[in-house]
């Protein structure tokens, strides 16, 4: 044995190809329009990475930990790791795809939408149009002053947890307020420039820390804040016609 750290790889859902209604109308003017976006076979992590993956990339690569990685707040090896920048995000992505020679990568905002939305077709979240509130877990996740152990409650249709709350999530894309009116329709990209990263995802920090599945946000990709962690994309071979 070579006593190198091994990747702990992520459960991996499939999203079967297909066209899927992205953005909202009735959200902010970044959400829209609502346009038909056609993605081919993807995987994503059922989970956000977590502090116990993110470990023996630390301990192969040497990189800098975050600087809550030992705070008890925040190091529970289930909870997501948090105050990574994208540029991290980034390294750890390329770290285990050389280790386990596998495409690992971000997903791109496209396709975490299509993930988080389960199935459902222009529903608010990923459980539907009911509102969290209404939820039968609210009272137990409504007033975090923390992340929570990723997967503790009930993932949505194609499996993933925790794309409503517990913390936004770096997607591959730079940022663009505009981008919906003028994007590509198949396997759309995201800009070819900018100076922020795309996030998703709700966030454990605030007010009401459950979001619609299309809200987006984002970030210089050098920040780093307790509520921004990721979850990996992973490039799969396309289906024939």
């Amino acid at each position: 044995m070579s006593g190198r750290p091994v990747p702990l790889e992520p459960e991996i859902a499939v999203i079967p190809a297909g066209w899927y209604l992205m953005g909202d109308d009735g959200g902010p003017l970044e959400e829209r329009p609502v346009h038909r976006v056609y993605l081919d076979t993807f995987g994503i992590a059922t989970t956000t990475v977590t502090n116990r993956q993110y470990a023996p990339f630390l301990e192969a690569t040497a990189h800098a930990p975050p600087s809550r990685f030992t705070d008890p707040r925040f190091s529970h090896p289930e909870q997501p790791v948090v105050a990574v920048s994208w540029v991290d995000a980034a390294a750890y992505c390329e770290w285990i795809a050389t280790v386990t020679g596998k495409p690992y990568r971000l997903p791109t905002e496209a396709e975490w939408e299509k993930a988080a939305r389960g199935g459902l077709e222009g529903k608010q979240y990923p459980w539907g149009d009911e509102a969290p509130e209404a939820r039968p877990d609210h009272l137990q996740r409504a007033n975090p002053d923390r992340p929570e152990p990723v997967a503790q409650f009930a993932p949505n249709g194609y499996g993933l947890y925790n794309t409503e709350n517990n913390v936004h999530e770096w997607c591959a894309d730079w940022y663009d307020t505009g981008y919906y009116a003028v994007s590509p329709d198949r396997n759309l990209p995201g800009p070819a420039t900018g100076v922020r990263r795309a996030s998703r995802g709700g966030s454990w920090r605030h007010h009401i820390p459950f979001c619609r599945c299309a809200h987006r946000s984002s970030l210089p990709p050098d920040r780093r804040f307790t509520d921004y962690g990721f979850r990996l994309a992973l490039t799969l071979p396309r289906e024939s016609p």
